[in-house]
């Protein structure tokens, strides 16, 4: 019997073998995650257990991805998220962080964040809000969608409000697509706390909840100062002075929204400093007082008048 002949090797690709170790400083710095990470530290004064809670987040999908790379058993992570805090705490610039990291690390297809309210979402008659609500999300698909004051969205006191439909086809959405979107919800602490139990749907699929919190008297003259600089501008000796006393006062008043009620409290102060400067009898101006506060500009803010006020009763 005559020998078969040899059949040529197939040209069949090797298995890729995973590395015998994974370099995660070399890992992190590729996805971008340490530059964003340390973006973050600078941006962002303060707010220690936030930025933690970013880092932890980080550090598990790096690992889940290398998991994957060795071949260990892995599972989609949900990351859907809850923002809890007052205005002016840092939440939308912690959701375009948070979505450069998804991005960098492949959780998302695209590092954008569309950031919308209730009435981007609900519609004011019937058949509306569906189109409304699908329109956004295809927008926000492969990337990361940003609801502020999601409580909004849910108004059990009027039986007309057309919100339950929004939030219906967005809880679908965040179960079957949620390999391709990552939604997360913003707003108050309490009436999150609220709207969470009253949709219980949602808690469900919210894998981390971040609380972020107020800002100090110390650190929110770190952020003026900080501000300041940034346009080219400081404050004398007096007008630090006058400006912690502002804080102090201001943070007792209603409507006090952290940062950024730091920042159009400037933008007044300013103001009131280019009058001063137009003003002048001379009109000659150095480069010292282009660039100084002083503390007239700041104890002409109506927020002494108020306290002074309150004092009196």
């Amino acid at each position: 019997m005559s020998e078969s002949p040899a059949v040529p090797a197939q040209n069949v690709p090797a298995a890729e073998v995973p590395p015998p170790f994974f370099d995660l400083r070399k890992e992190a710095e590729a996805a971008g995650v340490t530059d964003t990470l340390r973006r973050l530290d600078e941006e962002l004064i303060g707010l220690a257990p936030v930025k933690s809670r970013v880092r932890q987040i980080a550090s598990l999908l790096l690992i889940e991805r290398m998991r994957e790379r060795a071949g260990l058993t892995t599972s989609a992570p949900t990351l859907h998220m809850s923002f809890t805090g007052n205005p002016g705490t840092g939440k939308t610039t912690v959701a375009l962080r948070m979505a450069q990291i998804l991005h960098g690390l492949g959780f998302v297809r695209r590092g954008q964040v569309i950031s919308v309210t209730r009435d981007d979402l609900v519609g004011q008659y019937i058949g509306h809000t569906a189109p409304k609500t699908k329109e956004i999300l295809k927008r926000a698909m492969g990337g990361v969608l940003f609801i502020d004051e999601a409580y909004y969205l849910y108004r059990p006191d009027n039986e007309r409000d057309y919100g339950q439909e929004a939030i219906e086809i967005l809880l679908q959405v965040m179960e079957n697509q949620r390999q391709d979107l990552v939604v997360i919800l913003a707003g108050y602490g309490e009436r999150m706390t609220s709207f969470f139990a009253s949709n219980p749907g949602f808690r469900s699929r919210i894998a981390h909840h971040v609380e972020f919190p107020d800002y100090s008297e110390a650190e929110l003259l770190e952020i003026a100062e900080r501000m300041l600089t940034e346009r080219g501008y400081r404050f004398d000796g007096p007008a630090r002075e006058a400006f912690i006393r502002y804080i102090t006062a201001r943070r007792t008043q209603p409507f006090f929204s952290n940062a950024r009620s730091i920042r159009n409290a400037l933008d007044r102060i300013r103001l009131r400093q280019a009058d001063r400067l137009v003003s002048r009898a001379d009109g000659m101006l150095d480069v010292a007082a282009l660039e100084t506060i002083d503390a007239a500009d700041v104890l002409a803010s109506r927020v002494f008048q108020l306290s002074d006020e309150e004092l009196k009763k």
